[in-house]
């Protein structure tokens, strides 16, 4: 006897698509940019916190984005010899090394995030402001518990760092 799916298993299987498809087409025109610099998805993860996050740390980074610091190591590489991204030495911690986005780095990171921008423009004018918040609640949802209130600190960082720039 075969086991019937309840619409509950179908809910969860269409939002588990369409957060895959979503993710796919959201990325897309990033990575057409990307690849005019031979660059990948994870160049743009760097430049995208260390936009929005100037002078953090490499340890930082490493924990924002779980990975080794053998792969960032090669990914940064590429970034600060490109000049998009520069290490400073801490003014506290000479030990430290801090990355800023160079002018040339700035410019890049607007062009990635002006296409993934305008999208969410469309979004939120089909949905409405209140919808759009919903949706952002349920994104933090999706979150793992233990991490919420990390996230919730970067947005809030990279929020004050984007008005920064913009004055």
């Amino acid at each position: 006897m075969t086991k019937t799916r309840d619409s509950k298993d179908n809910d969860f299987n269409d939002a588990i698509e369409l957060m895959f498809f979503a993710y796919r087409d959201f990325i897309a025109d990033p990575d057409v940019i990307l690849e005019a610099h031979d660059f990948g998805r994870a160049h743009h993860r760097v430049l995208h916190f260390v936009a929005g996050n100037p002078g953090i740390s490499i340890a930082d980074l490493l924990d924002i984005l779980r990975v080794t610091k053998q792969s960032l190591a090669r990914v940064l590489r590429d970034l600060i010899d490109g000049d998009y991204v520069e290490q400073r030495i801490g003014a506290d911690d000479r030990r430290k090394r801090l990355l800023h986005l160079t002018p040339k780095g700035i410019a890049l990171h607007g062009k990635l995030i002006a296409p993934q921008e305008k999208r969410f423009n469309e979004v939120l004018a089909a949905l409405g402001p209140q919808a759009f918040e919903q949706w952002k609640k349920t994104m933090r949802l999706v979150i793992n518990s233990k991490d919420r209130e990390n996230v919730d600190e970067l947005i809030k960082r990279s929020r004050s760092a984007r008005a920064k720039n913009e004055t």
